[in-house]
This record gives C-alpha cells, structure tokens and sequence, in this order.
C-alpha cells in the first residue's frame, strides 16, 4: 500500500495520510455480491471526484455555514445530492432511492470530508419524507431544488424531551381554518439556521402517542418560526434549536395524511439509518489508514512501530472491525433495494459500524501518540467526527432494543 512521506513535525504540520489509500479496500469490497455493475462505477466515479474536489477537509473550520453552503452545491452540480431523491421526474437518480447508492457516497465522502458527507446525509434526509409521503404539487415544489444543491433541507424530528422517544413529542400543530397553527420547539436540528425548509413533525392528536403526529413542510422564512439557539459540538456542524410561536403553515404544507407521521419519521430513518453506518465505515477506513502509515513510518527501538507484535494485532484487530461492519452495512442496505424490512438489519448495521469505528478511530489516535491528539491532526478529527453518529437517528441503546424486540416478535410469531 503506497504511502505518502511524512512532512517534518518540527514544523508543526502532521503528515496526513492519502485517504486514497484506502481506496484499494474499498474497490476490492465492490466485487461483494451485493452490488451491481452500475454500483461499482458509481464507487470508482465517487472516489475519483472526491480525490480530486475535497482533499483534506477533516480539518477544523472557522465558518461551517458557508462551507455547507459551498458543499451542498458543488455536490449538487455534480449530481451526487439526486442519489438521495426518489423519482427521475423530481431530479431523482432513479424513481426510488437506492440505498446501496446512498451508502456508497457517504462511505467515500466521510472518508474524505466529515462536512462533505453531512451535507449530502442531510440534503437526503431532509427530503427523504417528501420522496416518500408528498404529493405532487409538494415533491415538484421542493425535490428539483434539493437535487440540484439550490435549496437545503432539514428534518427536524428531536425535541429536547423527546430524542429517542419520538412518540412524546410535544410540539403541537392546531388546525384553524385552512391552515395549522404551530407552537413548540425542536432541537439538534442538522442543518438548522441554514435550512430554506424543514420537514417538521408535529402532534395533531388523532390519537394517543405515535399516532397523533404528522408531517408538515415548514419553508424558513415562515413567520413565528426562529431560530432560538446556535448549536456547537466537538465536531463543528450546523445545528440548532428552533422555536415555533403561533407559525402558521397552509393546510397544503401537510405531508401525508393527518396521524401519519410517525410512520413517515420512521420510513425515512429506514433509508437513511443505514447510511449513518457507511459514514461510520468511511471514517473507519481512514482511520485504518492513517493507522497503517504510522506504523509504517515510525522509528521507535531500532525498528518501525509495525514491526511489533502488538501493533499488528491492534491493525488485524481494526482491519476484523471494518470487514465485519461492511458486510453488515451493505446486507442492510442489500436487502432494502429488495424492498424487504430491514428494522432489525439496519439496527445491527448502525450499531456495529458506529460502534466499531470509535473503536478503531481510537486505536489510530493510540498508534499516533501525542501527535494523534494534536489539534488538526487527522485522528484527532475522526475522534471528534464519529462520536456523534453513536447517538444521533438513534442511539446504539436504542438499536439494541430494536434488536432484541425483533428477536423476541419473530419468535412469537413462530409459535403463535
């Protein structure tokens, strides 16, 4: 594997290994049955542009609005942001989502960019109930925009009583007249304070819990809609608290049918919940990489940091992590383009590709020592980037019931 020489520390810079090394992996992974002929160009054509438009962009930034902005229309100029919309006719690769496509991107483009591969999640997020609840009029209204890198999404679902448990939310949506009326707050909202629309889920109260709740498209600029809070984390991204007073949306704005939108919620978070664990293979797979460089390249006792015992059994060690989480990844997603249920499948995908590559992000920055907690290095960013993908679109708790639940509801279906 071609490694790239080392930039003298003395001058404060930390040599970052080519995400491309890690390129020859994820090429040798297309030929997994899985995939089809159209997969494997779109993961050659992906790398290739990803090589060329992002090189290092883990980095820290000082303005992550505007370089979100810059990435969702060059993403969209490119044509990658249509993978994530359903219906050639809305801009749409194909007329349904394919998710095996979708987890390709986000593997390559994580790899690359932590920012690059929110952008595009989040533009396929955010529009995801549109593709599958909206009608007409709305899907023609705000997809082709979404596509094309014009206009940002956002899915705005957590609230700060209601994060895993969806069904108590409590922001409410009261009809009067010909239009609903909103009241209430949402937070950690990905996308929020740059989004032009938000896919908001709101409590109409067909009923008790999950099904009292429907969608609604919420445009920006909607009055009686601010944002409360500018959010910050570990690993800068746009996020915020929006607060909802007296916003009143047109009877129109409805996605779907009134006490459906928690089915919507979870339909979308079907698709794109695996996708989260192909960004958490793809920042796997650079920390492997930045792993194998130093091992290659450090000078300790005489010989090289690889030449111990321990660090390759700490590399062997990753390299099982990222293999296993692959193939649990790409099953998911597999069998989602079958149109199969793939609850309990993308539940193991997420919990194991996230939780694994903490795992092997961790031991990279161990690999690098007092260089790898160095700000700006790359371990040090994978460190802060996947921290958050074990906790958001359902954290690895909330898998392991989805996980157990199933088990349990298939055995009693079988002995019914």
């Amino acid at each position: 594997m071609h490694l790239l020489r080392r930039r003298d520390l003395c001058s404060r810079e930390i040599e970052l290994a080519n995400p491309q090394t890690t390129s020859d992996a994820f090429h040798d992974a297309l030929a997994w049955p899985f995939f089809e002929e159209r997969h494997r160009e779109l993961g050659a054509r992906i790398d290739a542009w990803a090589s060329e438009h992002l090189g290092d962009t883990h980095a820290g930034h000082t303005n992550v609005d505007a370089i979100c902005r810059r990435l969702v229309r060059e993403l969209g100029a490119a044509g990658w942001l249509r993978y994530g919309i359903g219906g050639t006719a809305y801009g749409g690769h194909g007329d349904t989502i394919d998710t095996r496509a979708v987890c390709l991107l986000r593997e390559t483009l994580a790899r690359h960019s932590g920012l690059a591969d929110f952008a595009l999640a989040m533009q396929g997020l955010g529009s995801g109930a549109i593709s599958l609840g909206g009608n007409e009029a709305q899907k023609q209204r705000y997809l082709p925009r979404v596509a094309s890198g014009e206009a940002i999404a956002a899915f705005a679902l957590t609230e700060p009583d209601a994060g895993s448990d969806v069904a108590a939310l409590a922001l409410s949506a009261r009809e009067d007249g010909d239009s609903y009326v909103l009241n209430g707050e949402k937070t950690w909202i990905s996308n929020g304070g740059i989004a032009d629309f938000y896919v908001v889920f709101a409590r109409t109260g067909e009923a008790a819990g999950a099904r009292g709740i429907s969608a609604f498209i919420v445009d920006a600029d909607t009055p009686g809609l601010r944002i409360a809070e500018r959010l910050d984390v570990i690993a800068p991204h746009p996020l915020a608290r929006l607060s909802f007073e007296n916003a009143r949306v047109p009877r129109t704005a409805l996605l779907g049918n009134p006490g459906e939108g928690f089915k919507l919620a979870m339909r979308t978070l079907d698709i794109f919940r695996t996708s989260v664990a192909a960004a958490s293979l793809g920042f796997a797979r650079r920390a492997m990489s930045e792993g194998i460089e130093r091992a290659a390249s450090r000078k300790m006792f005489g010989q090289t940091l690889g030449d111990f015992q321990l660090t390759q059994a700490k590399l062997a060690q990753m390299a099982l992590t990222i293999d296993s989480s692959a193939l649990l990844v790409y099953r998911a997603a597999w069998l989602r383009d079958q149109g199969k249920s793939v609850t309990r499948e993308a539940a193991l995908a997420k919990w194991h590709a996230s939780e694994g590559a903490q795992q092997v992000i961790d031991a990279a920055v161990q690999l690098w020592g007092g260089s790898g907690v160095q700000s700006g290095a790359a371990v040090e960013q994978l460190y802060r980037e996947i921290r958050a993908l074990r906790i958001y679109e359902g954290a690895t708790e909330v898998q392991q019931l989805i996980v157990g639940r199933d088990l349990l509801k298939a055995h009693a279906a079988r002995n019914a």
